[in-house]
C-alpha cells in the first residue's frame, strides 16, 4: 500500500486550535485536551507541544484566550474535556493558583473515571511530591485560595468555596499519585516527541490522511474492511497478510487499524516485530510488555519471563473483545508468546502481517479446542498502470512523466516489477534529476544492490531455517530461473541440495513462484538480493565465492585456473572459449559442482543449455 497523496483534516473553531484527524465515535471530536497555566508556558513548552501534536495528525484542543482566576470554567471548557479522547496536564509552578486550572483538573480526572480518558500529567520544573503534598508554590496557591474563602461574606458561595477546595485537594492529591513524565534534566525538544510518540500509541492515531489515496489497494482496503466488519461476534477471527517484504502489508495494516480500533474494548498494534527480536536481546519481553500496557492497566512490576507476560496477555483476552495487529511475524515462537494458547473472547480480532503465509496455523492458538476462524490475503505488486502512477507521484510530483523522461520510466518500472517500496524509493531519489543521471541509476542498480530496498528482501532471505534453504535460494537465483522446475530439481538433487522441503519453504517466502509452463520463478529484486548474497563472500575476488553467474567472471577464473576449492558452480557461455581458440583443460574438484553451458548455434540462430 502506498500513499498517493494526504488531506489535512477540516475543521476548527473560533474558541479553539485544533488540527489533525478527529473522530465522531460517541461525540469525541478530539484526540487531546490542553490543561496549562497561561502565564507559566503559554510562549513557550505549552506552545512547542502544540505544534508537535498537530504535526503527529493529533487533533488538540487549545485554548486561545488566557485564563483569568476567580471565574467558573467555562462551558466551551467543560465541553471540549468531554469530547476529548485525552488530557495532558502541565503542571508548572504556578498552575494551582488558577481556580480554572483545577476546575479544569477536577473534571479530567472525573472523565478517567466514567469515560477511560487517558490522563498524562506534565511535572514542569515541579516535584510530584509538592503537588502531592501542596508544598512550594501548590501549598502557597492553596494557602492563597483558602484565605479567599475565608474572606467571602456570603453563605452560599463561602460553603461553594469549601466544596471545591476539597475537590481540588483530592484531585492534587490524585494527580501527583498518577504515572506521570518529569522533565527535569532533559532537552524539551526530546521530551516533547517521547510524549507525542507515547499519545499516537496510547490513543492509536492513524496515518496524517482523513481520506488517504491507495494506488492499487482497493481491492485490499475493501477486503479487510469487510472481514473486520463482518459482525461475527461469536468467534475470533484471524486474518493473514502475507507476501514479500516491501509489498504494502504493514501500511494496510497500520491503516485499518487506526481507522476502526477505537471500536474495541481494547486494542494494539505492535510493529517491526522480527526486527525488534533480532536486534536486542530481550526485544520479545519489550514487545509483549508493549501488549500488556495496550490491553490492560499498567504495572510498575518488570516482568523478565515471557512464559509470565504471556500468561498476563492470555488473562486479558479471554475477558474482553480485542483487536491486535502483529505486524511482521518471523517465527512461531513469537506468535506464542504474543497470543498464548488459551482463546480470545468472542468477537475478537486478530491481524497478522508475515513473509511466512504457512505460519499462523502453527501457532498454539490454532491447536485450542475451539479453533478460530482463519483467512488469508496474498499481496501481490502493482501493475504496470500502477507502478507508473507511482513512480511518478515520488519522482516528477505528478501523474505522468516529464517530457524526455518516458523511457527512462518506462525501464525503471520494467525493472522493478510492481514492487512499491522499490518504485517509491527510487522514485524519490530520482526526484528533480537529469535523463543522464537516471540512466546511469537504472544501469548502476543492476551491479549493485545493497539499498534499502534489498535489505527489505534479506529479511525473507533471513528467515529461512536451514543453511541448505539458503544454498538452494542461491542457486535458484544465480542459475535456474526460467528453467523448468523438474529439470532444476534433476539438477540439483545430483549436488546433494534437499529440494523436498527446501523449495516449499521458498514459495511460503515469496521467494521463488512456479510460472504456467512449471518453471522457476523470481521477482528480479529478489532475485538480484540472492546474487548479492553470493557476491558478498567476497566482493572484490570472484575466485573465492561459491557460485559464478557471470559468464565474463567465470571465464577469467577459469583461464587463471583460481577458484578449484571454493566453487561449487558456474555459467559459461562456450563462445568465449571458442572464441580465444583455447585448449586447455580446467577442472574443479568438488562433489557439488554445477556447470552450465551456453552454446550458440549460429546456422540456427539459437542457442541452448547444457548442465554438468
Amino acid at each position: 500500500m502506498v500513499i498517493l497523496s494526504e488531506l489535512l483534516s477540516e475543521g476548527s473553531s473560533s474558541s479553539s486550535s485544533t488540527s489533525g484527524h478527529s473522530s465522531s465515535t460517541d461525540g469525541i471530536r478530539y484526540d487531546v485536551f490542553l490543561s496549562f497555566r497561561d502565564v507559566d508556558t503559554r510562549q513557550s513548552f505549552t506552545d512547542h507541544l502544540h505544534q508537535a501534536l498537530i504535526d503527529a495528525n493529533i487533533s488538540t484542543f487549545l485554548y486561545d484566550e488566557e485564563i483569568e482566576t476567580g471565574e467558573d470554567l467555562k462551558p466551551e471548557l467543560e465541553s471540549a474535556i468531554k469530547a476529548s479522547r485525552a488530557s495532558i496536564i502541565v503542571m508548572s509552578k504556578n498552575y494551582a493558583f488558577s481556580t480554572w486550572c483545577l476546575d479544569e483538573l477536577v473534571l479530567i480526572l472525573e472523565q478517567r473515571i466514567t469515560s477511560n480518558h487517558i490522563v498524562i500529567p506534565i511535572f514542569y520544573h515541579v516535584e510530584p511530591t509538592y503537588v502531592r503534598k501542596q508544598q512550594s508554590s501548590f501549598g502557597d496557591a492553596m494557602a492563597k485560595h483558602k484565605k479567599t474563602m475565608e474572606a467571602e461574606q456570603n453563605a452560599h458561595k463561602k460553603i461553594q468555596w469549601a466544596q471545591k477546595m476539597d475537590q481540588w485537594n483530592k484531585a492534587l492529591i490524585e494527580v501527583a499519585n498518577l504515572k506521570g513524565k518529569d522533565v527535569n534534566g532533559r532537552l524539551e525538544t526530546e521530551f516533547i516527541q517521547e510524549i507525542v510518540k507515547d499519545i499516537h500509541r496510547r490513543l492509536h492515531v492513524p496515518i496524517r490522511s482523513t481520506q488517504p489515496l491507495f494506488i492499487g489497494m482497493d481491492y485490499h482496503i475493501n477486503f479487510v474492511t469487510s472481514w473486520l466488519k463482518d459482525g461475527s461476534s461469536h468467534m475470533v477471527d484471524v486474518l493473514t497478510i502475507s507476501g514479500m517484504g516491501g509489498i504494502g502489508k504493514t501500511y494496510l495494516a497500520k491503516h485499518i487499524y487506526g481507522l476502526y480500533s477505537h471500536e474495541f474494548h481494547k486494542s494494539s498494534y505492535i510493529e517491526d516485530i522480527s526486527k525488534v527480536c533480532d536486534g536486542k536481546f530481550n526485544g520479545l519481553l519489550d514487545l509483549q510488555e508493549q501488549l500488556c500496557n495496550d490491553i490492560s492497566k499498567t504495572s510498575s512490576i518488570k516482568v523478565h519471563v515471557a512464559s509470565v507476560y504471556t500468561s498476563k496477555i492470555e488473562s486479558v483476552v479471554a475477558r474482553k473483545r480485542v483487536f491486535l495487529v502483529l505486524d511482521d511475524i518471523s517465527t512461531r515462537d513469537q506468535l506464542d508468546a504474543l497470543l498464548g494458547s488459551k482463546g480470545f473472547h468472542p468477537g475478537s480480532k486478530i491481524i497478522i502481517t508475515t513473509k511466512d503465509k504457512r505460519l499462523t496455523k502453527s501457532c498454539a492458538l490454532f491447536k485450542t479446542n475451539i479453533e478460530p476462524k482463519h483467512k488469508k490475503l496474498l499481496f501481490q505488486g502493482l501493475n504496470e498502470t500502477e507502478s507508473w502512477q507511482l513512480l511518478c507521484l515520488h519522482a516528477f510530483k505528478c501523474n505522468y512523466p516529464k517530457k524526455g523522461y518516458k523511457e527512462v520510466s518506462y525501464n525503471l518500472v520494467k525493472y522493478c516489477q510492481g514492487h512499491p517500496l522499490a518504485l517509491e524509493v527510487l522514485g524519490k531519489s530520482l526526484y528533480d534529476r537529469d535523463v543522464t543521471y537516471w540512466e546511469g541509476c537504472i544501469e548502476g542498480l543492476k551491479k549493485e544492490t545493497d539499498s534499502h530496498v534489498n535489505n527489505v528482501l534479506r529479511m525473507s532471505f533471513n528467515s529461512l531455517p536451514s543453511k541448505n534453504d539458503k544454498d538452494l535460494f542461491k542457486y535458484i537465483a544465480c542459475f535456474f530461473v526460467g528453467i523448468d522446475k523438474d529439470v532444476a530439481e534433476t539438477i540439483l538433487k545430483a549436488c546433494n541440495i534437499n529440494i523436498r522441503s527446501g523449495i516449499p519453504n521458498l514459495l511460503d517466502r515469496f521467494l521463488l513462484s512456479i510460472g504456467g509452463k512449471n518453471e522457476l520463478k523470481m521477482h528480479q529484486l529478489v532475485q538480484e538480493m540472492g546474487r548479492f548474497e553470493v557476491r558478498q563472500e567476497s566482493p572484490e575476488k570472484p575466485w573465492k565465492r561459491s557460485l559464478l553467474w557471470c559468464h565474463e567472471e567465470s571465464f577469467r577464473v577459469l583461464k587463471q585456473k583460481k577458484g578449484k576449492e571454493n566453487i561449487l558452480g558456474l555459467a559459461l557461455d562456450m563462445c568465449m572459449i571458442e572464441k580465444e581458440k583455447l585448449n586447455a583443460s580446467y577442472e574443479l574438484k568438488t562433489d557439488r559442482l554445477i556447470v552450465i553451458v551456453i552454446h550458440n548455434d549460429s546456422r540456427r540462430g539459437k542457442s541452448w543449455m547444457d548442465y554438468a
